[in-house]
Order: structure tokens, then C-alpha cells, then sequence
């Protein structure tokens, strides 16, 4: 049985990609009037993806320290020649990230959401879909198919349920990500015409042998992949579009979009490690340009915390300051900050994600018709005058003339509250949740000369002093601003009714926070899985030499043949 599983692991590499695929074209088969039957597929399908990537997972994190790869020939042609799938740990990784954001997001959307426009649900199966393919890829063109499947998906979800702010904030997307996008086509076809392949391994494996006179075309390929990929990660000065785009969408589409900004820092880290970390340096994609560029990301995505005053616009501001996080410790090219980084990579994206989906439930709560007395105001308040009344000690009341102690506060209320703190532990970095020893991680490898000194390149100390205040003050200002945006939310004195909200909305909120609650209790074995997937990234040879070796599979023998 073992040997079977082992046998047929590698083939189920095309299931997150297949899968949704399939689901959609299902949906879109059903028709418009069927909307139950493709709520249902959707749930079905996105749960049916998260077993798949949760067996991915474990099956990658089995094969000792450097981990087990499965490579996949959908085509089978041999390597360099025919597309190829590649999941390893940093694949799998994200794959159950996805498999997790897809689900919360669906099950919160068919509360209300998915009935605010059509195509939906296969809409949401296309994104799934690009995004796995996105992370599954092993091809430099299929990544940016991949992408434009993904980018295509999001589009129609960005104008879900319609309205002129999300027309403004669409077109400015597409604008952003068409530009992006073409940059990323002219950057593949440059390395193609210097290297002559574009499997990810073969690539790794010519670049050495670059003549010398075709040095400045390579480095020129590489750094337009990395202009475009740091749009896409939203990286200052091309990261305007990302806070607006996000708060126009729809709560479920806006929490799904939170990991798509993720995958311009994956492709960053794929890439630099793959291509760079056998050359002792990272000069052709520009270490020193990702540090620089992160921290000033983050630096800025601090101020807007500060800033704004809107709950929406606070989350967005949050994925600015994670995105600038990971970028510059991609740059710095350590291993043990690497491993912090992916930690905090995880964690953050739930964070965030449930924070967008509290966006809206706080909104809703905002408004609740009011005109109705609250069911407990009459036993709130006090059956005759004050004047006449003679409060015992240590009775207070609010500024309703209510009296305080013995109310009950609504169930809704309690759980919004105690979500919304949640989230700003995470996102803010405080203890005793993951978002605190991600950073930990990150600040201990920063400190750490022994740490730093196997990164594929010398850092200047300016620049790890640099990210080290940036991270303990970008906690400061978190807290904060989440602090005085919750005082404005829950403890703001209104006349207002509790929001209604179903168990699935809860249960998609709930989901993520409690994934932080288990990345803490089991950070030990978090943060190993995250330093071998580290150490892997940073030695690539392991993955190079299993795509490379990578066999087609033989044609079956005809029946009678000897």
C-alpha cells in the first residue's frame, strides 16, 4: 500500500491544476439558474483541493532534510522540451495556503456574496487555478501563463457585484497588471535568447556558461522578471494600485486577492535562489535593489497605518508592510532569515485575509437599522428617574444612561471583537501568536553574524540595522493603529443594532485565526519545516537534479509483444 501511494504521488502534482479546471467548466455547464448546484461544486472542489495540497504537503516534507520532489511531464516529453509540474516543499507550502484562503472565501461568500453577480464561482475556480499552476510551475512561460490565467479570474472577481468604485479601481488594476505582464513576456523572451531553454532547472544550469559578451543581455532579462514580479508584489513605486483595488472588491474576492501578492514574492524567491545561489553572488537580480526597495515599502506601508482612518485601507496598508517584509529579507540572501520569512509569510497572509473579511461584517454593522430599540435596552435601562435614584456603589453607566454592570453584550459583538484582536496581534507581531515569532525569527537571523555569513553575498550592516528598527517599529505602529481603529469600532459609543451573521461567515473568519493559534502552538515544528525548506531554496541542486533526471513515462508494450 505505501509503495502504491508512493508510486502515485507524483501524478497527483496535476490535480491542483486539473481539479478547478474542471470544476468550472462543470459550472458553467450547470448555467446561471442553477446556482445552488454550483455552490455546491464550488465547496466540493475547493475542499477536495486543500486534501490534495494538505497531501502534497506531507508527502514533500517526508523525504528527510532536503525534502521529496515530485516532477510531473502533463505532455510527456523529456526535459528541457515539454511542460513540466514541480512540487516540492515550498510548493506544497503554498498550495495548502491557497487550499485554505480558497475555502474561508467560498464559504463566506455563499452567505450573500456569490449571489451579487454572475460566473462567480467559475471565476473563482479559474483564480484557484492559476494560482496553483503559478506556484506548481517548473517552465518560465508557464509561469506567465499561469499568471495571466490568474490575473484574467481576478479581473471579472475585482468587478463582482459592480458599482463605480469598483470600475475605478479595475481599470486601474488591469492597467497595472497588462503593463506587468508585458514586461514579464519581454523579460522570458530575452533569457530564452540567451540561455535557449525555459525550464526553471535547464536555465539554472546554462547560466554559468553565459558567454561573457551576452553577460549585460542576461542581467537586463533578469531585471526586467524582477520589475514585473515586484508590481505584481505590489513593491514601491509600482504598489499605488494595490490599496485601492482591494477595498473596492468584494470581502471574499479582496480576502483570496491577499495571497496574489504573494505570488510575485515567491516567484522573487524561486528565482534568486534557483538562478543565483550557485554563483556566490546575486548582482544580475539586484540584491541590493530588493533590500532597498523592501524596506522603503515597508516603511511607507507604516505611514499609511498611521494614516488612514479607514478599516479598509488599514488591511491593504498591512499587505504593503508584509509584501516590503519578505522582499527585503529575500535580498539580504540568508538562509535562517529566509526561514523566518516564510513563517511570517504564512501567518500574515491569514492574518490579513481574515481582517479583510472582518472589513465588511464590521461595515454591515455600521449599517444596521437603528430605529428599533435594542431587545435588551428596556432592562438596560433604569425603570425611573435618575434624579430619584439612588445608585448603589460601584454601579456606572454609559453615555446612554445605561447602566453598565450585569448587560450582556451581544454574541456577534464578542466574536467580532475578539476576531479583530486576533488579527491585530498577528499583523502587528505581539505575543503569543505567530505573527510574534515570525518576526522573532526574522530579527534573530538579522542579528546573528553566523547567520548572516552564509547568505550567498556580504550585507551591509546599515542595512540590517535598517530592517531591524523598521520591523520593531512597524509593531509599534500596528499596534497602534489597529488599537485606535478597534476604539472606533467596538468601543465608540453608537446607537446601533448587533450585525446578523451566519455560521459560515464565522467559520470562514474563524479558520484562519485559528490556523496563527496552531502555527504558534506548533511553532517548533513550524519553524523546522520552514528552516529546511530554507536551506533547501538556498541549495538548489537537489531540485535542479530532480526535474533534470525527470523521465518520460514509456509507451505501454502492444499486446503479444516480446
Amino acid at each position: 500500500m505505501t509503495a502504491w501511494i508512493a508510486a502515485a504521488m507524483p501524478h497527483l502534482v496535476v490535480a491542483p491544476v486539473v481539479l478547478p479546471l474542471i470544476a468550472a467548466a462543470v459550472m458553467l455547464g450547470l448555467g446561471d439558474d442553477r446556482r445552488a448546484a454550483r455552490t455546491f461544486v464550488n465547496v466540493v472542489a475547493c475542499v477536495a483541493g486543500l486534501a490534495i495540497a494538505v497531501a502534497l504537503f506531507v508527502w514533500a516534507d517526508g523525504g528527510g532534510a532536503g525534502g521529496a520532489t515530485a516532477v510531473y511531464l502533463p505532455a510527456n516529453w523529456p526535459v528541457p522540451y515539454g511542460i513540466v509540474l514541480v512540487a516540492d516543499r515550498l510548493a506544497a507550502l503554498m498550495l495548502v495556503l491557497t487550499g485554505v484562503l480558497g475555502l474561508t472565501s467560498v464559504l463566506y461568500a455563499t452567505a450573500r456574496w456569490h449571489r451579487a453577480g454572475v460566473h462567480f464561482h467559475p471565476l473563482f475556480q479559474l483564480q484557484l487555478m492559476g494560482l496553483n499552476g503559478a506556484f506548481l510551475t517548473g517552465d518560465l512561460f508557464n509561469l506567465f501563463v499561469f499568471f495571466e490565467v490568474m490575473l484574467a479570474a481576478s479581473y471579472g472577481l475585482l468587478l463582482h457585484g459592480s458599482g463605480g468604485a469598483r470600475v475605478r479601481s479595475g481599470l486601474h488594476y488591469i492597467a497595472i497588471n497588462l503593463i506587468a505582464s508585458s514586461l514579464l513576456l519581454i523579460g522570458i523572451a530575452m533569457l530564452y535568447g540567451v540561455t535557449g531553454t525555459l525550464n526553471l532547472a535547464d536555465m539554472a544550469q546554462k547560466l554559468a556558461a553565459v558567454p561573457l559578451a551576452d553577460r549585460g543581455l542576461l542581467h537586463a532579462g533578469v531585471a526586467i522578471l524582477a520589475v514585473a514580479f515586484l508590481a505584481k508584489a505590489a513593491v514601491w513605486p509600482l504598489g499605488f494600485w494595490l490599496a485601492p483595488a482591494y477595498a473596492a472588491a468584494s470581502a471574499p474576492a479582496a480576502a483570496l486577492f491577499v495571497i496574489m501578492t504573494k505570488v510575485g514574492v515567491y516567484a522573487i524567491i524561486r528565482l534568486s535562489t534557483l538562478f543565483f545561489s550557485g554563483d556566490g553572488v546575486m548582482e544580475a537580480l539586484g540584491a541590493d535593489a530588493l533590500v532597498g526597495g523592501g524596506l522603503v515599502t515597508l516603511a511607507l506601508g507604516v505611514f499609511a497605518m498611521l494614516a488612514t482612518q479607514r478599516l479598509v485601507r488599514l488591511a491593504g496598508a498591512s499587505v504593503a508592510v508584509s509584501s516590503g517584509t519578505l522582499i527585503a529579507a529575500a535580498g539580504f540572501g540568508s538562509p535562517s532569515i529566509t526561514a523566518g520569512a516564510l513563517y511570517y509569510l504564512v501567518s500574515s497572509t491569514f492574518a490579513v485575509s481574515a481582517l479583510y473579511l472582518l472589513v465588511e461584517l464590521c461595515e454591515r454593522e455600521h449599517d444596521v437599522d437603528t430605529d428599533q430599540p435594542e431587545p435588551e435596552e428596556a432592562q438596560a435601562r433604569l425603570p425611573f428617574a435618575l434624579e430619584s435614584l439612588e445608585l448603589p456603589q460601584g454601579v456606572n453607566l454609559d453615555d446612554e444612561r445605561r447602566v453598565l454592570v450585569g448587560r450582556a453584550l451581544p454574541a456577534t459583538v464578542v466574536f467580532l471583537g475578539l476576531s479583530y484582536i486576533g488579527c491585530a496581534l498577528v499583523v502587528a507581531g505581539l505575543p503569543p501568536l505567530s505573527g510574534f515569532m515570525g518576526k522573532v525569527a526574522m530579527l534573530s537571523a538579522a542579528l546573528d553574524p553566523a547567520g548572516l555569513g552564509a547568505a550567498v553575498r556580504p550585507t551591509p550592516r546599515i542595512a540590517v540595522w535598517v530592517f531591524f528598527a523598521l520591523l520593531v517599529f512597524s509593531g509599534l505602529v500596528a499596534t497602534l493603529a489597529l488599537s485606535r481603529e478597534g476604539i472606533q469600532q467596538f468601543w465608540h459609543a453608537r446607537e446601533r443594532r448587533p450585525p446578523r451573521l451566519r455560521i459560515v461567515e464565522c467559520v470562514a473568519v474563524a479558520v484562519p485565526l485559528l490556523a496563527c493559534v496552531a502555527m504558534a502552538v506548533g511553532a517548533d515544528r513550524a519553524m523546522r519545516f520552514a528552516t529546511d525548506t530554507a536551506r533547501a531554496l538556498h541549495r538548489p541542486t537537489l531540485y535542479v537534479e530532480a526535474v533534470v533526471t525527470a523521465r518520460p513515462v514509456p509507451p505501454p508494450r502492444r499486446g503479444g509483444a516480446r
